[in-house]
């Protein structure tokens, strides 16, 4: 489902992803870094996958290509940059973006499409006005069949099918809804009240009504808030600017969306912890988390080891019910650093970022027992380390399904063409003959 983290809850009956008989791997396919103007910075956010493709934003397009070997099945061209891309996508491939409508320096992020990944077209194209003027969106989010955008203006929905209207800001409206976390359940977070101390409600919505489920409001005093995941509901704060790492969180809330009621809160201080949530504007934008088998499971801060290379994390689960650490851990190993990427029914994917003479890794965790397994294992050559290394998970959009892992960049500026390093705008790994 082009899922970056989050989750759908556990299943009894581990993950879908099998460890092959040798899970060494090779480059799949490099695509070339787009030109851009001098001085230029072009935002790329969005990447997917489907049963039949590996979909990546390019320079004012959408590009399918081939999963194994990287050649192009399909392009839409688009008039301007993509400003945000939804993670999720229906069960038949749709989802959809926010864009501008032209390259001029002018030009603002208020329009949104619906994009079928599976056929490669654009299904519809939408703005929401206020006045004489569009409406500029944040973020972009898609769960059952309803495309949902969020801004400081109010929230819009639309039918991904159609482009219907669901719903759209109301002038009156003292409140207005951010943004929206998307996937199993539709999630607002709605702000309500003064600017300089507003007070956030996070709702659980109907997808095709709007109409609200369940409503939790957190303590005035906290002014941002992102959606981790939205079923079990989970939603990230910096309480008071306290993790002061710039990472967005401090704590977690675990929330029962039948009831609207707090299950727990979760103390993770920015010090000790090392996932990231963006939260002021881009309600569903956090990275190295992931939610599953009622659980949250998040990364360590790199701390000394007693190995060789002398750094080290790792990934520890706390309970969405009781708050408590589950006294699970998944240690990186030596040297490598370790991000949670997605769940694979009751197991947990990681991406394991490799020291200086190794190649990175991805191991699939065992929901009860912690047991990882390889399912991947890069090339330590110079050559593919600076390639895997260049594409940081803390910054670039990590996708693993089927054995095979796809890194890509959110942005692409003129450095490309300085003369320095080649530079990639995605590359994919697999096991040798794809």
């Amino acid at each position: 489902k082009g899922d970056t983290g989050g989750g759908t809850g556990g299943t009894t009956s581990g993950g879908s992803e099998k460890a092959p008989a040798d899970p060494s791997s090779d480059v799949l396919f490099k695509l070339a870094m787009p030109v851009v103007k001098k001085d230029d910075s072009v935002g790329v956010r969005g990447s997917w996958l489907t049963d039949k493709a590996y979909v990546k934003t390019g320079v004012n397009s959408i590009t399918g290509y081939d999963p194994a070997k990287g050649t192009k099945l399909w392009s839409i061209a688009l008039p301007g940059p993509v400003c945000e891309a939804s993670r999720f996508a229906t069960d038949d491939h749709r989802t959809a973006v926010v864009f501008q409508a032209s390259t001029a320096e002018t030009a603002r992020c208020d329009q949104i499409a619906a994009i079928d990944l599976a056929a490669g077209k654009q299904l519809w194209k939408k703005t929401v006005t206020s006045g004489d003027y569009a409406i500029d969106f944040d973020n972009v989010t898609v769960s059952a069949n309803t495309v949902a955008v969020g801004s400081t203006e109010g929230g819009a929905a639309f039918d991904i099918g159609s482009g219907k209207v669901l719903w759209s800001p109301k002038p009156a409206d003292t409140c207005y809804d951010a943004g929206y976390g998307g996937g199993p359940k539709l999630v607002a977070v709605r702000k309500c009240g003064a600017y300089d101390n507003p007070e956030l409600h996070i709702q659980t919505i109907d997808p095709a009504s709007g109409k609200v489920l369940s409503e939790y409001k957190l303590a005035t005093g906290i002014d941002y808030a992102s959606v981790v995941s939205t079923e079990p509901l989970v939603v990230a704060a910096d309480v008071g600017d306290s993790a002061g790492d710039g990472s967005g969180i401090s704590d977690f809330f675990s929330i029962d969306n039948k009831t609207g009621k707090l299950r727990t809160r979760i103390s993770v201080p920015g010090a000790e912890y090392a996932a990231d949530c963006e939260g002021i504007t881009r309600i569903e934008a956090c990275t190295g988390l992931a939610v599953g088998n009622d659980r949250i499971y998040v990364p360590t801060e790199e701390h000394d080891s007693s190995g060789t290379y002398g750094r080290a994390n790792e990934i520890v689960a706390f309970d969405l019910a009781t708050g408590k650490q589950t006294g699970q851990r998944a240690d990186a190993g030596d040297g490598y650093t370790i991000y949670p990427l997605r769940m694979d029914g009751a197991n947990l994917i990681a991406y394991k970022r490799p020291p200086y003479d190794k190649g990175g890794q991805v191991v699939s965790i065992a929901g009860g027992s912690f047991k990882e397994t390889v399912l991947l294992q890069n090339p330590a050559t110079d050559a593919v380390h600076d390639l895997e290394t260049s594409l940081s998970p803390e910054y670039s959009e990590v996708l693993f399904a089927q054995g095979r892992l796809y890194m890509s960049e959110v942005y692409v500026d003129d450095s490309a063409s300085s003369g320095g390093d080649p530079e990639y705008l995605a590359v994919g790994f697999g096991g040798a003959g794809g």
